[in-house]
């Protein structure tokens, strides 16, 4: 049985948190670029588009990432995004925050493929539990993100938050100390397929198309809140303080789901567990539609919480693959994910210029209930 390593563990999930709190500037900021822009919710949503348009490329950029030392990936990437993040609060033309968004976009990609591959191999056999930790270092960037950027321009001014630039760098040069000697090609050497990456797409396909599909009918409900949470809330007379604030406080409850669920799903079973979450994310979407007014923070707890539990399970399920090419399966799944969400921001966007938030927010969540259905599907072996 290989041995968990708890350490290196906590390092990566650490690299996560580093990079992710910087990516999730984008949605509390985005009412004030709305504004300083002069864009429609339509215009803002290929902000976040740009952003992911990178990842489109995630399946070749994982056979590459194969056969380089991707620990540099993960070690850079905190810096790069930091930078470009933080340029959004000077620039005043929407193609240069297109511009800034898509090298971010770049650096997220070049990240997220290899962590989690990076992550399996440290973890041993307990691959869900280092899924759960990983998971939360995003979360917790994403709780923490919200109120730094918010804070730095309670001080200092939209285009005051460059100023949060050294952190990002920092915490590159802390991960190069601490990954610098971390071995990635103990697991290259692994040989379980005898063909090439045609066959190994071959056999997975069908695994990939079901994970598709849920992945489609839970990217609105995602998207639409993390988003667009600041932008609705400042529509229903919040201030965007009380909004960042908001999203912290779903950002924050979903570490506890993030947490929690890759240990269950170690133990009930990855398919159970996601049947969970879609249950709960349904309920905590129907309460935020009709009693956001009365008692929001209460119901964002609950949302947040059933709403990122797929996260770590989801990598998990993939990583469960039988494959001796763990980063390019990641990065496939990665790229679906990503190209998903990319479509469904844009058209969660355009119908809500058309419909408003509100309906979209409720025909998301009638989605998101209908992925039960697709979760059936699921292999309920460990192994695929």
């Amino acid at each position: 049985m290989k041995k968990y390593k708890k350490e290196e563990v906590w390092t990566i999930s650490f690299a996560h948190l580093s990079h992710d709190i910087f990516s999730s500037f984008l949605a509390p900021i985005l009412p004030l670029l709305i504004e300083r822009l002069g864009i429609s919710l339509s215009m803002a949503s290929f902000l976040d588009i740009a952003r992911k348009i990178p990842s489109l490329f995630n399946p070749f950029l994982g056979l590459m990432a194969e056969r380089r030392d991707v620990k540099y990936f993960v070690i850079l990437t905190p810096a790069i995004t930091a930078i470009s993040m933080c340029l959004l609060g000077v620039t005043s033309s929407y193609f240069i925050a297109l511009l800034l968004l898509f090298i971010a976009g770049i650096s997220a990609t070049l990240f997220h493929i290899p962590s989690p591959t990076m992550i399996k191999i440290a973890s041993g056999e307990q691959t869900g539990k280092g899924m759960s930790w990983f998971m939360v270092g995003g979360e917790s960037a994403r709780t923490i993100g919200p109120l730094l950027v918010t804070g730095a321009i309670s001080l200092w001014g939209f285009e005051g938050i460059y100023r949060l630039m050294p952190i990002g760098i920092l915490s590159s040069l802390f991960l190069y100390y601490k990954l610098k000697d971390f071995q990635v090609d103990e697991f290259s050497a692994k040989k379980i397929e005898t063909g090439g990456t045609k066959e190994l797409l071959k056999k997975l396909s069908s695994f990939f198309i079901i994970l598709g599909s849920y992945l489609l009918f839970n990217a609105g409900t995602k998207s639409a809140i993390t988003l667009y949470l600041p932008v609705y809330l400042t529509k229903h007379n919040f201030s965007i303080y009380e909004a960042g604030i908001s999203l912290s406080i779903l950002q924050f409850f979903g570490i506890l789901g993030t947490f929690f669920s890759g240990r269950f799903s170690d133990k009930i079973g990855r398919k159970n567990m996601l049947f969970i979450s879609a249950l709960g994310t349904t309920l905590g979407m129907l309460l935020f539609i009709y009693f956001n007014q009365t008692a929001l923070f209460p119901i964002l707890a609950v949302l947040g919480f059933f709403l990122f539990t797929p996260g770590p399970v989801m990598l998990a399920t993939v990583q469960d693959t039988n494959t001796n090419k763990p980063t390019f399966v990641n990065s496939l799944y990665m790229g679906i994910n990503f190209g998903i969400s990319s479509l469904v921001v844009f058209i969660v966007g355009y119908l809500a210029d058309i419909y408003g938030l509100d309906t979209v927010y409720l025909g998301c969540t009638l989605f998101t209930f209908l992925s039960l259905f697709i979760i059936l599907l699921l292999p309920t072996n460990k192994k695929v």
